[in-house]
């Protein structure tokens, strides 16, 4: 018959055991994922880019978060990777997103790669987050629904392919009394490349027009080579509006869009007057209507 104290000493080794296995039950419990499936966004969270209006002149965009989870949200970073820009999109700042609330995070655009196809729809963002303090990091593609990022990638490569065969620039502003117009030269000048680009049109900004008659574009219709002589436009201006607020909170009102045709491929530059010439055009409209100091 065995003695006692080998009886209490299996027994021990038993209840030792016996608590080994629920400790490591319990770990393992506290361990699983609750995500549905690795590397998913948390349950009722989407993403998505889009731009504002007030990104447009800084390049940048936003990318919209919406928790409609149960639980509240903190990004801790994320990375966004699009074929269509140079380098990834990277933001390492924390932000909270509480359930049912939506968040803008601004980003920076880093610059275009012109030989990708700028139809392509394949940026991906890579999110890590903490729910309830667990640190996850999700994978998902990040959808553009307003399509900014293709207009934006067509228009820097036009502006790219223009720049080897000419620069646009304003200069030599000619204010006037009213009613008749004030004349600003657009300046081509050649950049020495090879080709050639017609420059069609000056468009109308949100305050100056060219004639009295209505918000037409200006008729340039100037062809220029890379090697050729540089060309000046004087182009009319009367004021497409005059009421005060639209020259003190003026933000693209010197800024023209004009129509370019480079190696067969229609668009639109931007070419915006110089902060000299910028503060010659408002001072200018503000005494053409009247209300000048």
């Amino acid at each position: 018959m065995p003695s006692r104290s080998l009886s209490v000493s299996k027994g021990a080794r038993l209840g030792a055991l016996l608590v080994a296995v629920l400790a490591t039950g319990l770990a393992l419990t506290a361990c699983a994922p609750s995500d549905p499936r690795p590397g998913a966004l948390p349950p009722g969270v989407s993403v998505e880019l889009i731009q504002l209006r007030s990104d447009v002149i800084d390049r940048a965009a936003q990318v919209r978060l919406v928790n409609a989870g149960e639980d509240d949200l903190v990004i801790t970073g994320l990375e966004i990777v699009d074929p269509r820009f140079e380098a990834p999109i990277v933001r390492d700042k924390r932000a909270q997103v509480a359930s049912g609330r939506t968040l803008d995070i601004r980003i920076a655009l880093p610059p275009v790669v012109c030989d990708a196809d700028a139809e392509a729809d394949a940026a991906t963002i890579e999110l890590e987050y903490e729910v309830n303090g667990r640190a996850s990091i999700a994978e998902a593609s990040i959808p553009d629904p307003l399509a900014f990022i293709p207009l934006l990638h067509q228009k820097e490569c036009l502006r790219e392919r223009l720049a080897d065969v000419a620069v646009m620039s304003w200069s030599g502003f000619e204010p006037s009394d009213a009613p008749a117009p004030a004349h600003l030269t657009l300046e081509i000048a050649p950049s020495g490349g090879g080709g050639s680009a017609l420059v069609e049109t000056v468009e109308t900004t949100p305050l100056l027009m060219f004639d009295a008659a209505g918000a037409a574009p200006f008729v340039v219709d100037a062809e220029i080579g890379g090697s050729g002589s540089p060309q000046q436009v004087r182009v009319p201006l009367v004021p497409l509006r005059c009421d005060p607020h639209a020259v003190m909170e003026d933000k693209r009102g010197t800024i023209f869009d004009v129509t370019v045709e480079v190696g067969g491929v229609v668009g639109v530059v931007e070419v915006a007057a110089p902060a000299e010439v910028k503060g010659e055009v408002l001072a200018w409209v503000a005494d053409w209507c009247g209300f000048g100091g």
